[in-house]
């Protein structure tokens, strides 16, 4: 597959590396000069660039638009990340925005319904240091929305499910349990009559307002949050 990356900076090329380094055909485009002289003295066999801005259509066509699947925005600016994805929307391809700004992240998803998806680099950078920082028994994993969070928890001795089976765990309203796997073992499916044992993961699907409440249910009051 072919793709154009709007940002040459940091998530912009690693974004690039990764997808050619899967054998995938990737062209990164930007106009910043400073940023650009630091590329092209390095070495990039696997990663075209080439000098443009991502916000004009000339550009983008001249970064290969019209032969890609999908174009990533994934500048620091969100109005050029704006701009790039109803250009590429136009020419039929696969538009993926990132944004930095949960200020205006509301606003951007009403009137770019035509964006396929928008991601947010700066979270999911918080949420592996989190779960870095804090160790323990519950991993965030993502956040869906603003509202909304897929987290990982692990059955502990405090759980004051230690022993029930799934058919008789009761999450809040706002949550949802997506997948299930005992200690060391992948995750699958979960099964009404699994039995929850010390050491084994859930992973729940819930409002940030309840994600204490699933906490209480699954892994206790002690264990580190």
């Amino acid at each position: 597959m072919q793709f154009v990356i709007v940002g040459a900076g940091r998530v912009g090329l690693r974004t690039a590396r990764v997808l050619a380094d899967e054998g995938h055909g990737a062209t990164v485009i930007d106009n910043d000069p400073e940023r650009l002289q630091g590329l092209w003295g390095d070495r990039l066999e696997i990663v075209d660039v080439v000098d443009g801005d991502g916000s004009r259509e000339e550009d983008l066509l001249e970064a290969g638009l019209e032969e890609a699947d999908a174009l990533g925005a994934l500048t620091g600016d969100l109005t050029t990340n704006f701009v790039a994805c109803m250009i590429a929307k136009a020419h039929g391809c696969r538009t993926v925005m990132r944004s930095d700004d949960d200020y205006y992240q509301d606003i951007y998803r009403k009137y770019a319904s035509d964006v396929d998806e928008v991601v947010y680099p700066e979270r999911l950078g918080a949420i592996g240091a989190k779960n870095a920082l804090v160790g323990g028994s519950i991993r965030a994993i993502a956040d869906i929305a603003q509202n909304l969070q897929l987290v990982e928890f692990t059955v502990t001795d405090d759980s004051p499910m230690l022993g029930y089976t799934m058919s008789e765990l009761e999450l809040p309203g706002d949550a949802d349990l997506l997948a299930f796997g005992k200690a060391d073992e992948p995750m699958g499916l979960p099964r009404e009559d699994d039995s929850l044992e010390l050491g084994d993961r859930l992973v729940a699907l819930a409002d940030f307002d309840v994600l204490g409440d699933v906490r209480q249910v699954i892994v206790g009051e002690r264990a580190s949050a």
